[in-house]
């Protein structure tokens, strides 16, 4: 460069032309929560099952949600996106929510995998619907990294069916009052 010419370092932004910047905020801000409180989830259930006979396929969901949670926090950066406030609570929350369900055995905790893969599989599902309807073509990106977590997410849905979580005393009991919870981060975290 000449003299006097400034060094500009790369950006890993995306050029924001033509985005609903609150729409992708709201998006971006509520998966990265999802996701962050997801690990926290499965970082509980290893702390009590982790040399257990599910140990391992719980390690592989939660491999599988670390690399989410990368993701999300590398689309913060790029779009600009703040993070929730709430982050501190669902360290705790989800923490005590995976390791709460593995104490009441391996099956409880599949049932908690079935409730909050569902919950998140659904609101996934709302925001493609969304993005496709506000335009398909602008949001593509996104749109695929948020179908490739939905699917991965309905994957670990069903590996805790085939784990038996329907078979946990009070099934429904305990994923209604986990699926509520999750309406509720869902809706804090978007907003808050």
């Amino acid at each position: 460069p000449g003299a006097g010419a400034a060094l500009r370092p790369c950006s890993s932004r995306v050029a924001q032309d033509g985005i609903n910047k609150p729409v992708i905020d709201r998006i971006i801000r509520v998966d990265h929560a999802g996701e962050y409180g997801a690990n926290r989830i499965y970082a509980g259930q290893m702390a009590v099952l982790g040399r257990s006979s599910v140990g391992p396929v719980i390690q592989q969901m939660w491999n599988q949600e670390k690399n989410h949670l990368k993701k999300f926090s590398e689309l913060m950066v790029a779009y600009r996106v703040r993070p929730t406030v709430l982050l501190p609570f669902w360290n705790i929350a989800g923490f005590v929510l995976g390791a709460g369900s593995a104490l009441l055995g391996k099956k409880a905790a599949m049932a908690c995998t079935v409730a909050v893969e569902e919950s998140i599989s659904e609101h996934y599902n709302n925001q493609i619907r969304a993005l496709i309807e506000e335009d398909p073509e602008k949001y593509k990106e996104l749109l695929q990294v948020i179908k490739q977590f939905r699917d991965e997410e309905q994957e670990h849905h069903d590996i805790g069916l085939e784990h038996d979580a329907e078979a946990t005393p009070a099934y429904s009991v305990l994923k209604t009052a986990i699926q509520l919870g999750c309406k509720a981060a869902i809706f804090l975290s978007e907003r808050i």
